[in-house]
Parts: structure tokens; C-alpha cells; sequence
């Protein structure tokens, strides 16, 4: 799956989520590699677990997931030569015994969660080894019963520490008057005395420090020395003993790494499992049918990062229609729409429960990809609509019968025109590679194109118009509007700017030229030509390269496709016009291109939109392109007739 994809969708934040439930290093190293599957029967197989999962953490136990605290080093040492220490063993112990109860936990669920229950099998008690080491450590230290030679020695060491005390006893006795104070002291490990540094000639033994004020020495009697010599021995013989203990521990230890690490591998498992259950009972997750036909079917879905704060989305696509184009205002919730389609895709392909409805339909993608946001960056240097071509260059690269394509905001960033004819030449071909693609756009054009088009459905975010907030919920099956005068008039804009700004909407701009094509101008209706939706723009032609041919009066042919206002298309000249004048006995059309009237066979036109689709019912055509000439004479003759009625009114 696209990581770039991933990462629009905010697909990172869904692990970084997910980690918080997660007890185990191996847990977290699985969520961390967790990604898309795209076939079917693994992403199955993996939801399944997850709902096993819910189901057990519904029935209100907890399940014994061991921490696998201080053992991913043990793991790595064991092998290594080292000998581990009593801390390790202590982990070990708790590991091992953490292990034993989850074994026996899943055997006694294995009615409810059958499947995750199973994995259980492949664990190991490990009794031997936890029943040496608990006989050989206790508390974080080697215990007496851990060797013979070690309790002997440990006997010894009571002995003669006994045999110091005793000694000590008397000392302090004898010197207690050139003492600096009643109290026994260590240096170094050695029994010393605190004497006072004027009377430290009247004590047989060695000076191993003094005080900081020099008014103190701390002197060793020579009777102690022998007794100490002897107890630091012990000591030594202690220690040599606790490490052949240690060693032969982790000699055993080894023995079972195999063992070990699948007990960790399997933890790790179901610390992956149990933290997808308790995340999908944080979101309330569910489980949704799958199928690999490009149909989704949502049902009060929320975006998973959003929560319960979002109206729930409805959304279908897939059975009558391929292509969804979403429109509605600003902030009204279009791209939050598509976000959390892409995003509840690819988590379900992931194996997580995703916050619908019962009885959703997810499908099962090979690739799932997405424009959204603008993309600019100064280090690359790319503009907006720069950024947006890379990507749907990529998204072309790909794009399948097993693609869900999501598109935000197209035609944005350059020229309306272009855009827009753009768009709708890469939505022809995505619908050519029965790609399913979702777009959000605010072009009326893309919607128009999208209502008479088969494969493709117009959707709509609503809004309230009367308190300007959008309701945040879809309306498949039909088109909406972007409310800009709405909001400007709600806002304070004067009620004339408004008007004027719907006439300049309904008329159209002029291509090339920011001026409004009135009536009065050469194109009476204001339709001179703008960039075609579906058809290249190119720049005017010139005169001198367009064939005219001299108009003929015969009536025109009744056969002939072409009628009053119809939009044409010019393969030749790569333009699109309007007839002006219907067809001639030499079977020339008259063709209105731009400011250019022209007259061009029949033959060499293509139909593009019927006039009926394009002007009102009661819209006399007859009148509006009524030829110049005869507009002239009609003038012409309505002056007369004036003037005429005027001398009759004239008394005599």
C-alpha cells in the first residue's frame, strides 16, 4: 500500500492510538509494522481475531498479557557466554510464570474465542526450568539451597562473623576511654575502631583513615586482622560459588532458548490481538462483510480520530455507480467524507474493528490512493497545482480495477477552464479503468458532467442556508452547491453586488477576456466559447485560417442532427461552437465560435450538447440568433412603422 497514501489518511496516528494498549515490546513492534493486507482471507482471518479479542475483554476479566519486562535482553544474551544475573532470573521467573497462567487463561476460553485460544497450544510451561531457578534464587539472591558447597560456606562466614563481633565487644571494652565515640566503623570493608588521634600509639594495629578534621583515626587492632583476613576469604569463596550457581542456571536456561522465544513470539501475538480488541471497544469498533467487487457500504460511520463529536456519514458506492462526486460549501465536511471512507478501508484491511453500523460492507483493495490537500512544498518548488498533477500522475501509474481513488478539491489551483476539463478527462479514464474513485469538487461543470454520465452520481454535503452551518451529513443522489451568495449576503454584502454576481454567473466570461459577454454583443446569449469540460482549450483562430462559405437561403433539411443552439464540436479546428443557423440545401451549418461566424458542412460536426439541455423551455432561439441582417431590417421596419403611426396622429 502507497505509504504516501497512508500517511494523507493519518493512517500513523491510528498506530500511534492502537500502542497505548499495548503491554509488551513485541506488541508494539507488531503494531508498529502493522500495514494493509489485500487478500481476503488473511484480512479475515486477522478481523476475526480482533473480534474474538472484544468478546473476551467484554466478558469483564483481564487477560494475563505478560510484559515481557527485562526479557528481549535476556533473549539477546543467551548464547553470548554471559551468565545472567540474579535481577535476570527474577524476570525470568515472573515471565515464565506469566506464561503458565495465559496458557491456562486461553484454555479456558477456548469456547468463546476459539480461534485466538488456539494459539495458546504452541506455548510452553517451561516447569523444569522455573522450578530450578525458583529453588535457586529467592528474593534477588542465591539461596543457601542452591549448592552444598555454597551452605557450607555461608555457615562458616556466620561463624566467624560471630567470632569478630565477640572481639569487637572486648575492644571497645579495653579502649573505651581513647575512643572518639561508642560506635564501630568500616573502612574498606575491615572492622575499624574511631580512636582519638592524640592516643592512636596506645592501640596495637594499622591506621586505615582518618576523619576529615584529623582529630580521628580509624584503626584495624591486630587481633582483628587474622578474623578479617579470614572472613574476606569466605566471602570470596561465596561469591565464586553463587556464580557456578548463576552459571549452571543459565546453562539450563539455554537449553530452552527455542522455547523461550516462542513463548515471547506468541505473547507478542496476543498483545497485538488483545490491544486491536481494546482499541476497537475505545472506538466502538465492529466488524464489517467483506467483498472484492469495489462495494462500500457505511453505515452511521464516524472518523475513527474525530470520535463521537462527528455526525455519522452514510456512503455507498460500488453497485450502480463507481464514481462519487461530493460538493457543498467550504468547512461543510467533504474532505472529512472521503478521509474517513480511505481511512476505514485501509484499517479494516488491517484487521481492526472500525466505528459503522451493523451490517457494513467494506471492500478489499489492492491500492488505495488519494489527493488531498495541496501538497506545496519550497523545497521541491511545486505549486499547488503542480503537487496535485504529481500525484494523479502517480495515481494514473496504478490505477486498477482494485483501486479506491479519493480526490480532493479537483480542478483547484490553475485555471477553471483547464481545470475542469482536466479533471474530467482523468475521471473518464479512471471510470475506463473501472477504478472506484470519490472526488469532492465545487465546479458546476464536474457535477453537470457527472449527472448525465452512466458509472458516475452526484452527492451533496447539506447546509443549512437560513443559519449558515453545514449539517455534516451526505445526500447521495444529488448535487450541491458551494452557497458563496448565500454566505455573502448573510454576511452583509450589498444586495446589488449579489445581483450582479449571479448575472455575471448566469451569463458566463468571456474566454480570454475578464469582461461579461452581454446580450447586446455579438454573442446574444453569452455564449461565446468557454473552456469545454470535456474538449482541449486552445488559442482563438485566426481569421484567415477558417474556411467561410457563402450562406445559402434554401430551407433547411429536416433530416439534419444538428438544431438551434446546439453545442458542436469542430474536430478539425479542435473547438466547440453553437448553431446559429440550421442546415443549408449544400448541407453548410451555421456555427457561432467564439466572436467568429462561420459556416461549415455538416459532416465535419460532432454533436456535443443538445439545446434543449441547455436553454429553458420557453426560450425563444429563433430570436437569439437571429442573423444581423435581418435583426437590422426588423429595427428598420419597427421605426417606420412608428414614424407612420406618429404623421396619422399629426391634426391636418
Amino acid at each position: 500500500m502507497n505509504p504516501f497514501a497512508l500517511n494523507k489518511l493519518e493512517y500513523e496516528n491510528i498506530r500511534t492510538d492502537l500502542e497505548r494498549f499495548a503491554v509488551s515490546y513485541l506488541g508494539i513492534e507488531y503494531i508498529r509494522k502493522m500495514a494493509p493486507l489485500t487478500q481476503m482471507k488473511a484480512i479475515r482471518h486477522k478481523l476475526n481475531e480482533t473480534e474474538e479479542a472484544r468478546i473476551l475483554l467484554h466478558t469483564g476479566a483481564s487477560v494475563p498479557i505478560p510484559s515481557l519486562e527485562g526479557v528481549e535482553m535476556i533473549l539477546d544474551l543467551l548464547g553470548t557466554g554471559y551468565v545472567l544475573s540474579e535481577r535476570d532470573f527474577g524476570n525470568m521467573v515472573q515471565y515464565l510464570r506469566s506464561c503458565r497462567q495465559l496458557i491456562q487463561y486461553m484454555n479456558a476460553k477456548s469456547g468463546i474465542a476459539p480461534t485466538i485460544s488456539s494459539y495458546a497450544s504452541s506455548m510452553h510451561e517451561l516447569r523444569p526450568l522455573l522450578s530450578e531457578i525458583e529453588r535457586s534464587i529467592h528474593g534477588g539472591r542465591v539461596v543457601d539451597q542452591a549448592s552444598k558447597d555454597l551452605a557450607k560456606i555461608r555457615k562458616k562466614i556466620i561463624v566467624t562473623e560471630e567470632r569478630i563481633k565477640r572481639k569487637l565487644d572486648s575492644l571497645m571494652s579495653r579502649y573505651k576511654a581513647i575512643m572518639q565515640e561508642s560506635v564501630i566503623s568500616k573502612r574498606g570493608g575491615r572492622y575499624v575502631l574511631p580512636i582519638k588521634k592524640e592516643h592512636r600509639k596506645l592501640v596495637n594495629g594499622s591506621i586505615l583513615d582518618e576523619s576529615a578534621s584529623g582529630q580521628t583515626v580509624f584503626i584495624e587492632p591486630s587481633d582483628l586482622q587474622g578474623l578479617q583476613v579470614e572472613l574476606n576469604l569466605l566471602h570470596s569463596d561465596e561469591a565464586r560459588e553463587e556464580t557456578k550457581v548463576l552459571s549452571d542456571l543459565t546453562a539450563l536456561t539455554e537449553q530452552y532458548q527455542f522455547e523461550l522465544r516462542t513463548n515471547a513470539d506468541t505473547v507478542g501475538i496476543y498483545d497485538y490481538i488483545i490491544a486491536r480488541g481494546k482499541y476497537a471497544i475505545s472506538i466502538g469498533g465492529r466488524n464489517v462483510h467483506l467483498n472484492q467487487e469495489g462495494f462500500i457500504l457505511l453505515k452511521s460511520a464516524v472518523h475513527p480520530l474525530i470520535g463521537s463529536s462527528m455526525v455519522p456519514l452514510d456512503f455507498t458506492i460500488g453497485n450502480r455507480y463507481k464514481t462519487l462526486i461530493i460538493t457543498g460549501p467550504n468547512t461543510g465536511g467533504k474532505t472529512s467524507a472521503i478521509k474517513t471512507v480511505g481511512l476505514i478501508t485501509v484499517m479494516v484491511q488491517s484487521g481492526l474493528l472500525v466505528p459503522v453500523a451493523e451490517d457494513s460492507h467494506c471492500a478489499v483493495f489492492d491500492e488505495v490512493s488519494v489527493d488531498i490537500g495541496d501538497g506545496q512544498s519550497l523545497e521541491h518548488a511545486l505549486s499547488t497545482f503542480s503537487a496535485h498533477i504529481r500525484n494523479i500522475r502517480d495515481i494514473l501509474q496504478t490505477a486498477g480495477r482494485s483501486t479506491l481513488v479519493l480526490l480532493d478539491e479537483m480542478a483547484s489551483g490553475t485555471d477553471p477552464g483547464e481545470g475542469v476539463g482536466l479533471s474530467i478527462a482523468i475521471l473518464e479514464e479512471l471510470h475506463k479503468r473501472q477504478a472506484t474513485v470519490v472526488v469532492t469538487t465545487h465546479f458546476t461543470e464536474i457535477k453537470n458532467f457527472a449527472e448525465r454520465t452512466p458509472g458516475f452520481e452526484n452527492a451533496r454535503m447539506e447546509f443549512d442556508a437560513e443559519t449558515l452551518e453545514p449539517l455534516y451529513r451526505l445526500r447521495i443522489g444529488e448535487a450541491g452547491h458551494s452557497y458563496a451568495f448565500v454566505i455573502a449576503a448573510k454576511l452583509g454584502i450589498p444586495e446589488a453586488i449579489i445581483a450582479r454576481s449571479r448575472e455575471i454567473t448566469e451569463a458566463g466570461i468571456s474566454s480570454g477576456n475578464t469582461a461579461v459577454v452581454h446580450r447586446e454583443s455579438r454573442d446574444p446569449v453569452g455564449l461565446e466559447e468557454s473552456s469545454s469540460p470535456e474538449l482541449p482549450v486552445l488559442p482563438p483562430v485566426k481569421p484567415n485560417e477558417l474556411t467561410d462559405v457563402k450562406a445559402s437561403e434554401d430551407e433547411a433539411s429536416s433530416s439534419s442532427p444538428f438544431h438551434l443552439g446546439d453545442r458542436v464540436y469542430v474536430p478539425y479546428l479542435k473547438r466547440s461552437g453553437t448553431v446559429y443557423e440550421t442546415i443549408d440545401a449544400r448541407g453548410n451549418v451555421g456555427v457561432l465560435i467564439q466572436k467568429d461566424r462561420m459556416r461549415i458542412n455538416h459532416k465535419r460536426l460532432k454533436p456535443y450538447i443538445a439545446a434543449e439541455d441547455l436553454y429553458p423551455d420557453d426560450y425563444d432561439l429563433d430570436i437569439v440568433f437571429e442573423s444581423k441582417e435581418n435583426r437590422k431590417k426588423r429595427s428598420i421596419m419597427k421605426r417606420k412603422h412608428i414614424e407612420g403611426l406618429e404623421i396619422e396622429k399629426k391634426p391636418e
